[in-house]
């Protein structure tokens, strides 16, 4: 147990904040430990993962417990699938390409994003076309209160977009210990559809591609549009695509021509990237805070000293812009603490 901890390597940012007291922990018997200590001391919890969604904008007073849990187990389920199960602290990308390495489809079009399998439920991680909801089986959690370990199947997840149970009302009471996932092992689903993964895939003249020629097309794409976290603190997208009633986005596309829109139902999705582009925010940067020349979708800490409120005064300068060009109130998908 360390005490007055610095955070800025844990996380992606690069703010230096500290913790009251940190710990890494490797078995759920730690974990316990490290409940009852901070029962015994009542002290506030943070779990970090990869450190790669969150947003520190000041020091936390209580314990950080960095989740270290490893493993992955693969179990057979029926001639074409297999059900693989990943703790933890197991690197996100890195289980993708263990998944590939083995020709497990499903998670192909997941390649390359940032941190953990643990937050991965948390958020229904997504991207081009696929999202953690569509290949999830089960997940195993514990119970802050209880220190009973319960199981949430798809259902009670309740996965909405770039949500889920544990970002609403099982918000702060569990933890989340493992992730089950349902693979194929042959007659692959694949997903060339969305964004520019077939326009990828041409250019290297490849017309039938294979789930790891999938996952490269992503990799180079996200590689070419999104800063590397080790080069310059950033945590990915910061902000979620807006959904917005089809009405509305007709009447933005009388005033807005050449405005993009993914219909989804009554409702239309719109890239919040080109709404903050439009915006004039694309490469701009104010003090240590830019958002991205490739992508103005993300954030950077450009000078690699911002601090937290800098970085958060500069997201809500965005929100405001947005919302008053266009009549859209964007939220942050990254966790403010």
């Amino acid at each position: 147990m360390h005490e007055n901890f610095s955070l800025q390597p844990y996380n992606t940012f690069g703010v230096d904040v500290k913790a009251g007291y940190f710990t890494e922990i490797q078995t759920v018997e730690a974990l316990k430990e490290a409940l009852s200590f901070s029962q015994n001391h009542n002290l506030a919890l943070l779990f970090l993962g990869g450190g790669s969604n969150i947003l520190f904008t000041r020091d936390f007073d209580g314990l950080v417990i960095k989740l270290n849990l490893k493993g992955i187990s693969i179990q057979p389920w029926n001639e074409n699938e297999v059900l693989v199960t990943a703790k933890s602290g197991e690197n996100w990308h890195e289980f993708v390409m263990f998944c590939l390495d083995k020709n497990l489809g499903g998670l192909e079009n997941l390649s390359l994003i940032p941190g953990n399998v643990g937050t991965s439920p948390m958020q229904n991680i997504g991207a081009y076309g696929t999202e953690i909801k569509d290949i999830f089986v089960n997940c195993k959690a514990l119970n802050l209160k209880t220190k009973e370990i319960e199981t949430f199947d798809l259902e009670k997840c309740r996965f909405g977009y770039r949500d889920s149970v544990f970002k609403q009302e099982s918000k702060g009471k569990y933890v989340i210990l493992e992730v089950t996932f349902k693979l194929t092992t042959k007659n692959h689903h694949i997903r060339t559809e969305y964004g520019a993964i077939k326009t990828e895939l041409e250019k290297s003249g490849i017309k039938n591609p294979t789930i790891q020629e999938v996952s490269q097309a992503v990799i180079s794409i996200r590689r070419s549009k999104l800063p590397d976290p080790k080069e310059i603190g950033n945590a990915g997208s910061f902000f979620k695509n807006p959904t917005i009633p089809l009405a509305q986005f007709e009447a933005l596309q009388q005033q807005f021509e050449t405005i993009p829109g993914y219909p989804n139902g009554a409702s239309v999705k719109v890239p919040a990237g080109w709404l903050i582009e439009q915006c004039g925010w694309k490469g701009k940067q104010t003090g240590n805070v830019a958002s991205h020349k490739l992508q103005a979708l993300v954030i950077v800490n450009a000078t690699g000293k911002a601090s937290g409120k800098e970085i958060f005064d500069f997201s809500t300068e965005i929100i405001n812009s947005v919302q008053e060009k266009f009549g859209i109130e964007l939220e942050r998908e990254v966790n403010i603490i």
